[in-house]
């Protein structure tokens, strides 16, 4: 039941509220769609007197109002508007329900602002609360964000345990929707000697890894983001197996990578297996040119290399140009090579003094169609797996599994 302040506040769109003059009801409307709203709007240009008349009136209802659907914004509000004090007990009031609320769909948001604003005293007494259940966490919906923000936020000495919990999980966590996740946001912010155990561990499951649904994006993470040392093992892991892994909906992202991210001889090696012609006159690349997902294989391998090398891919896919026309994703891999075959024409024209104005190298390539779109902006976004029904949620790192048309 609506008291007749929020009743008269909901109706009368032409009256300027303030929030003086809702004190005393402030936690009906914090728990109010409208309510919450015009709090939260107050208290980012609100004054201190304002902000304690707020605090005052919310603080002992704080734990109720963080895991409510509309209350819990609130919270976060004054984590990113309140005064440190005012930070320091409101996470107070957390302490002995961490858990619980990092498990809960509302909760779970209000921990990682608190994570993001309180003093690493406080970060610390917090997060050493979900020790002997990171891994229930990481597996959850709604903690994976939690110990996510906590791996960003927190000072290494303070989140030890975390990382204790993963050795011997590494291939379970890198294989699960949102330990994938977890495991992507340690690489990035961990120590090389809290990391480097883990990568050890990571590496003995690398061709399991790349044809995961999950596990896939974490090995492509190493490629982009890892030592040069790293990368090289994860090479070494597809030489020998570029047809096959090219031709995988999961692993054919990793080739890419490997071809984008890999040092200039591991690249070599890697398009030289393709372009070799076997005794019965195939070769690997004809088959990839036309798969469905090998095909984004050679377009990156086209997009990287030089020299010699490039002439000779050129040549191989040359003669196959008319044959791809009658597949729905060769027309980006045609683009590309045109393109190339104009360039390289252009430029033998131009060494020997003659500049060749008739033919335009305006070629636009189309954008790969194994790239979704943001619905929201139109704009090309990584793909991840399905996610929590939170907002505070981090996309895979990756290119997504490849799509065909």
């Amino acid at each position: 039941m609506r008291s007749a302040l929020l009743e008269e506040f909901r109706n009368n769109k032409n009256k300027k509220y303030e929030l003086r003059d809702i004190v005393g009801n402030i936690v009906e409307f914090s728990g109010d769609q409208h309510g919450s709203r015009f709090i939260q709007q107050k208290l980012e240009t609100a004054n201190s007197e304002e902000k304690q008349l707020v605090f005052d009136e919310i603080l002992p209802n704080a734990l109720q109002l963080m895991t409510d659907v509309f209350g819990n914004y609130v919270i976060q509000k004054f984590f990113e508007h309140g005064n440190q004090m005012q930070k320091t007990i409101l996470a107070k009031q957390m302490e002995g329900h961490v858990l619980s609320l990092a498990l809960q769909m509302y909760g779970c948001r209000v921990v990682q602002k608190a994570l993001e604003h309180v003093l690493t005293e406080q970060q610390a007494t917090l997060v050493k609360e979900l020790d002997g259940n990171v891994l229930k966490c990481v597996k959850d919906q709604n903690g994976n964000h939690v110990i996510q923000k906590a791996i960003e936020r927190v000072p290494a000495e303070h989140i030890q345990f975390i990382i204790n919990a993963f050795h011997g999980q590494v291939y379970n966590l890198a294989t699960h929707p949102y330990g994938c996740r977890v495991i992507q946001r340690m690489f990035e912010h961990c120590t090389d000697e809290q990391t480097k155990p883990l990568l050890e561990e990571l590496h003995r499951y690398t061709q399991n890894l790349v044809q995961d649904q999950y596990g896939n994006y974490v090995i492509q993470h190493v490629l982009e983001r890892g030592k040069a040392a790293d990368k090289s093992m994860v090479v070494a892991k597809v030489r020998g197996n570029v047809l096959q892994m090219s031709k995988h909906k999961f692993a054919s992202n990793v080739v890419e990578k490997c071809v984008a991210y890999g040092s200039k001889r591991d690249r070599q090696l890697l398009i030289d297996e393709v372009i070799q012609t076997k005794s019965d006159g195939t070769s690997p690349l004809i088959s990839m040119m036309k798969d469905q997902y090998a095909n984004y294989v050679v377009q990156k391998m086209l997009d990287v290399v030089d020299g010699d090398q490039r002439d000779l891919l050129v040549a191989k896919i040359k003669p196959q140009l008319q044959s791809l026309k009658k597949y729905t994703y060769g027309k980006h891999l045609i683009s590309k090579v045109e393109k190339l075959m104009i360039l390289t024409e252009n430029q033998k024209n131009q060494n020997g003094g003659i500049v060749n104005d008739g033919i335009s190298t305006d070629i636009m390539t189309p954008p790969s169609s194994h790239t979704p779109l943001d619905t929201s902006n139109n704009s090309p976004v990584m793909s991840s797996p399905a996610i929590g029904a939170d907002n505070n949620t981090n996309l895979h790192i990756g290119t997504a599994p490849h799509l065909s048309e």
